[in-house]
């Protein structure tokens, strides 16, 4: 596994962007158990494919995830700062649990051994030559070349509290003390006549457990060369050996086989077996110091943690975290949040994996015949196991209810249910009455499918007939045609949104259409040629059909003719998956490409080449990300749909393009990288700016807001009812004492009236200046040149056009040839037929404003009624083509068609 690039390179526009690689954790290297002080936790590393994942103990969540190395890692170790991990006779130091700081190349062979030592590096290769590494200058300390013939390094370890020494392991059998800094060899013990596979440092100074070929187990003290005890196991070799810490003397060794057998030291027996704890061979084996937890890390993709915390010394998995230990086949996204993918692999599980965190993961465990006995008689001898799937449907409708997972298995009649809820295998077998009790050896399930309301499901056999299962009850409730549906094996089956429509394709060439309800036959179609798949996007009634010619073609199953025929792949198509909105049809093909077809032009627009086929794709309901399970690879990759979120052309890539190779995406998500970054050349990725006006024919309005031009006629009345309405006058406060008019009468005296008779009226032609708009206006006399006086006037608010209107007139401050250019401004945009609304909004405001002055004008009024035919003109050819629109528009709504 390897960080990923972007889509399709340059020329596709890359439509695709790797993002990252889901349910891959552990592989065939041995993990690493290290310690953080300032954090005080215990975190597993362990190397998958090209990266090393770093997980903690606590909870086993992915911590971090280094960059890619150029290989796959084949050795792995670790001090308290850095990670070693070498691929073929280079290692490199990773710092921070991400990136390589350190690069040592020396060896001419393989490596297959790596030790830390203090400030040093010790690795050994396969052409058996040991070289001491200064870790900070990545200059050789030391180097040592063994005798094949007589001591081949197999295993290495640092004794504790010997200083500078190591202990080598042959695999002649004997063992070596040396003396690194000395570069002495300062004992050799004789062996046991068997290959040394593992050596581990017992709790007890002086004392080594030594792992044979022949599953032997030495304890030794190396001090006094004494052999204290020795345990066999049957398993064949001793794959990895582990010591309690914790007050328990039990030692853990692991087996080729997958069994783990726990010895208790004190009383040296076997105190009990941990069998099939991996279905691989133990790589590596760890117990945590001070606390009863086991790690162990298998090929099989799995990192398990056990506890013994009960009875008879076993222990039990406290946590996990496993994918496909065999190569996914099929996989296909659940529901309609895009967050679940299920994936079913040639190790015959079915699992789940959530594309938003590991701890929703689920695994609906492995096909059985029969649950009860396959449990009695665990997974190393079950006959009951069922083959891998090689088909499924699924579909959340019902799914609390009843299983909603339908699939079918490798040449094996019998299709089982599985309920996600419950994360097991369902409690129906679906198959033909009369194959109940004799099971038939050439007939097999080949299809299957689901309807949307999940109460059904259709299965179709390699005789070529079809049956309809109640999901409920696991009763048969009917099949297609007579005997069978078609002459040929069934190679594909749908079932339409609405459960009217069943349809089904056979070996023969033949697709045909059945009620659903009913089974009567409706309609058959003759293909070009044998169909490999099909594949129906139900919203849309379209259908992909895979042909063995390696072509496609598209279905509309409304008027049941081929819309789109597509040719281009050079292998046997895979699988094909629609976008949600069923523009696109992606199809991946044994050639290694990756090809999206759009639908509606017809045309491929996207490519990309990978360095393996995909075996299976699925696209996201919510259209966010495309998925792909590949040969010989246990992960499932994510690819993010780039459309989404950046520029990205759609345009038809060229009959001779050549795609460019992609890698792979990481464990870890990836930033995209804009693929237009140096290729500022490439015109197919420049953003298409629309010019003003597109032909100087068209008729075209200009992109400004309603609210700009609408209401110019009504800003009086707008105003109106928006002046606020006068605030209420506060009563002016009564004197203390009340005056009085002098007299023999006493009478009040009356308040004196404010005297506001002074006028507001302001004459603007005096006070007014000239306003960028009139000083265009003017110089557009002279030189006829409008576009400034126009861009002016758009720039500005209704309020704000109505004062300039207002004020070209002579009583504003105007004169009788700024309003003359006005309306030779309003005359230029009418010849030119743009800003088209515009043109009359202002017209009218003018003629509102200054209707008077224009009549008693001779040379505004000569303008204006040449305006008048131009208007007339403009308008009687627009108002043909509506009437012709909306004629036609009226009949195909009213017609029937």
């Amino acid at each position: 596994m390897a960080a990923g690039g972007g889509g399709g390179g340059g020329g596709g526009g890359g439509l695709f962007a790797g993002f990252r690689a889901l349910g891959r954790y552990s592989g065939h290297v041995p993990h690493v158990l290290r310690y953080h002080g300032r954090h005080r936790e215990f975190y597993v590393t362990t190397a998958v494919g090209r990266s090393v994942h770093t997980y903690n103990v606590k909870k086993l969540g992915i911590v971090a995830v280094s960059n890619a190395l150029l290989q796959d890692i084949t050795c792995l170790a670790a001090d308290r700062m850095l990670i070693f991990a070498s691929y073929g006779d280079v290692f490199h130091a990773v710092a921070r649990n991400k990136e390589v700081v350190h690069t040592y190349k020396g060896h001419k062979a393989r490596i297959h051994l790596l030790q830390p030592f203090g400030d040093h590096v010790i690795s050994v290769d396969v052409a058996n030559v040991l070289i001491v590494w200064d870790i900070q200058s990545e200059e050789e300390y030391l180097q040592v070349v063994f005798d094949k013939a007589t001591f081949a390094v197999s295993a290495i370890l640092h004794p504790s509290t010997y200083l500078n020494k190591i202990l080598l392991g042959s695999e002649q059998g004997g063992l070596q003390l040396w003396n690194i800094r000395s570069n002495k060899l300062l004992y050799s013990f004789p062996g046991w006549g068997l290959g040394v596979t593992t050596l581990a440092q017992a709790p007890a100074v002086d004392v080594v457990a030594v792992g044979l070929v022949s599953g032997h187990i030495i304890v030794h003290n190396i001090k006094f060369d004494e052999t204290l005890m020795k345990f066999q196991q049957d398993w064949g070799p001793i794959t990895a050996i582990s010591f309690r810490t914790d007050g328990h003397p039990v030692m853990a060794a692991g087996s080729p086989v997958g069994h783990i057998a726990l010895w208790d030291l004190e009383e040296k027996k076997l105190i009990s077996q941990m069998r099939n704890a991996h279905s691989t061979a133990i790589a590596g084996m760890s117990f945590v110091p001070g606390e009863p937890l086991l790690i162990t890390n298998g090929a099989d993709n799995a990192i398990r943690v056990w506890i013994f915390d009960g009875p008879g010394g076993t222990g039990r998995v406290l946590r996990s975290r496993m994918g496909h230990s065999a190569p996914p086949t099929k996989i296909r996204y659940h529901g309609q949040n895009g967050e679940q993918i299920l994936s079913a692999g040639q190790d015959g599980t079915l699992q789940s994996f959530s594309t938003v965190h590991e701890r929703f993961n689920k695994s609906l465990g492995r096909g059985s015949i029969n649950k009860k006995k396959s449990k009695k008689k665990g997974l190393q001898h079950d006959t009951m196991a069922l083959p891998p799937i090689t088909a499924f449907a699924s579909e959340v409708a019902h799914q609390s209810d009843w299983d909603g997972i339908v699939a079918c298995h490798q040449g094996y009649i019998t299709c089982t249910t599985w309920n996600y809820q419950k994360t097991s295998m369902g409690i129906h077998k679906l198959r033909p009455e009369e194959f109940s009790k004799n099971k038939p050896v050439d007939i097999y399930a080949t299809a299957v499918d689901i309807t949307s309301c999940g109460n059904f499901a259709v299965i179709g056999m390699s005789t070529g007939r079809v049956d309809v299962y109640n999901m409920q009850s696991g009763l048969h409730r009917g099949c297609y045609g007579k005997e069978r549906a078609h002459e040929g094996s069934i190679r594909g089956l749908a079932v339409d949104g609405l459960n009217q429509l069943t349809i089904t394709a056979g070996s023969e060439g033949l697709i045909k259409f059945w009620k659903f309800k009913t089974k009567d036959l409706v309609h058959s179609t003759d293909l070009s040629s044998s169909p490999s798949g099909i594949l129906l996007h139900r919203d849309s009634g379209i259908l992909g059909i895979a042909f063995d010619d390696f072509s496609i073609s598209v279905f509309d199953i409304e008027t049941r003719k081929i819309v789109r025929k597509f040719s281009g792949h050079h292998g046997r198509i895979n699988d094909m998956t629609f976008s949600p909105d069923g523009r696109w049809l992606i199809t991946s093909s044994m050639d290694c490409t990756i090809k999206t077809w759009d639908l509606p032009s017809g045309c491929l627009i996207d490519c990309f080449l990978l360095d393996s086929a995909a075996v299976s794709l699925t696209m996201s309901p919510t259209g966010d990300f495309l998925a792909t399970a590949h040969v010989d690879d246990l992960g499932i990759y994510l690819w993010s749909n780039r459309s989404l979120y950046s520029l990205v052309s759609l345009r038809p890539l060229p009959a001779d393009y050549e795609p460019s190779m992609v890698i792979l995406p990481g464990t870890c998500p990836l930033e995209d990288v804009d693929v237009a970054e140096g290729e500022e050349t490439c015109d197919e990725m420049i953003e298409y700016d629309s010019p003003e006006q597109l032909g100087e024919q068209l008729v075209t309005l200009s992109s400004l807001p309603e609210s700009r031009w609408k209401n110019l006629l009504n800003l009086d009345i707008i105003k109106k009812k928006n002046k606020p309405r006068e605030p209420p006058k506060v009563p002016t406060s009564a004197p203390f004492f009340i005056p009085t008019v002098p007299g023999l009468i006493p009478r009040y005296a009356a308040p004196e009236q404010e005297n506001d008779a002074q006028s507001k009226v302001v004459n603007i032609g005096v006070l007014a200046q000239k306003s960028d708009f009139y000083i265009h206006l003017e110089e557009a006399l002279s030189t006829n040149k409008y576009a400034v006086p126009l861009n002016v006037l758009k720039d500005l608010g209704p309020s704000n056009i109505e004062i300039e209107l207002r004020s070209l007139a002579p009583e504003g401050g105007g004169s009788v040839e700024v309003m003359l250019s006005f309306l030779r401004m309003i005359g230029m945009m009418l010849n030119k037929k743009y800003n088209f609304e515009l043109a009359q909004a202002y017209l009218a405001l003018y003629l509102k404003l200054h209707l008077k002055i224009v009549s008693s004008e001779p040379s505004l009024l000569e303008e204006v009624s040449r305006l008048s035919t131009q208007l007339e003109e403009t308008w009687i050819h627009l108002r043909t083509l509506f009437n012709q629109s909306l004629c036609v528009l009226t009949y195909m709504k009213s017609a029937l068609l």
